[in-house]
């Protein structure tokens, strides 16, 4: 084998402060990872990273969401939309995910399911901060948060201020559409139904897409973002199917059963109205 020289420019004092370890804070990050088996089993590391990785990447997520809400609101649609296409590609990665936990089997899995007593992911303060942020609003779910008294704090602002989807609409009535007043001033605690109105001002972008660009640009960017949300929680509900099948969820929920009513819950109903009604006066009409 060749041998290959180490590059003059090469930095070997590891000491410093600047290092690839102390930048990551690599020590701290990677003792995060503490099985509770005893002996430890092998799989429970995996299900430990795979569940704090997921958690990393929905920090990314909301960091990316709200810095696109702060472009709608300073009208900056393309900075906007330019942060929901990373939200798309973080998206992918977290439902490929599963893909890895679904190589533990039933029988693995048993032998350590019980170490983490009633934690579930239904717990988890980051997925219920996006689930806000996308405009599913549910009051009683802070109970859940009463024992972190800052993510209770932030979830009850956020229930309380325009999602995503709002400030969108926010921005559309700027721009001169006639989103009506009861869409943009409302009781943010409740989540969104579709509102015609609202369906007949999406339905002009979505007719002359060519005049309305940014906005057909960005009503897709959510759509995609919907989507995705989606496939994470189809992954989610078939990766426990195959792992448990209908058992009881740690977290005391009815297992798959809940997962499968998650799916149900769209967001952003009124782009998915839209489609129904585009160029609905013309279809089978004969020239």
């Amino acid at each position: 084998m060749t041998r290959r020289e180490m590059e003059a420019g090469i930095v070997t004092d590891l000491t410093r402060r600047q290092n690839y370890s102390a930048y990551l804070q690599l020590e701290r990050l990677l003792e995060c990872q503490q099985p509770l088996s005893d002996p430890a089993h092998h799989d429970e590391m995996l299900f430990i990273i795979q569940h704090q990785v997921a958690e990393l990447w929905m920090k990314l997520v909301a960091h990316e969401i709200e810095a696109a809400m702060r472009m709608l609101e300073a009208d900056r649609p393309g900075k906007a939309v330019k942060h929901l296409a990373r939200v798309k590609e973080v998206q992918k990665q977290l439902y490929a995910q599963w893909s890895v936990l679904e190589t533990m089997t039933p029988s693995e899995y048993a032998e350590f399911r019980s170490v983490f007593g009633r934690a579930s992911g239904f717990q988890s303060p980051q997925y219920r901060h996006l689930e806000v942020l996308l405009g599913q609003r549910n009051r009683r779910m802070l109970a859940v948060y009463e024992h972190l008294p800052e993510w209770h704090a932030r979830l009850s602002d956020a229930i309380e201020s325009p999602g995503l989807y709002d400030v969108f609409l926010r921005y559309l009535s700027r721009q001169g559409h006639a989103i009506p007043a009861h869409a943009l001033e409302r009781d943010f605690t409740d989540t969104r139904a579709v509102d015609a109105d609202v369906v007949a001002v999406l339905r002009v972008i979505y007719e002359d897409p060519q005049t309305h660009w940014d906005l057909y640009e960005m009503c897709e960017a959510l759509v995609d973002i919907a989507n995705n949300f989606q496939f994470w929680r189809f992954r989610h509900m078939k990766t426990v199917e195959r792992i448990i099948g209908h058992q009881m969820g740690s977290g005391g929920s009815t297992g798959v059963s809940f997962l499968r009513r998650a799916i149900e819950q769209e967001f952003f109903e009124e782009l998915i109205a839209v489609r129904t009604e585009i160029h609905r006066d013309t279809l089978g009409r004969e020239d």
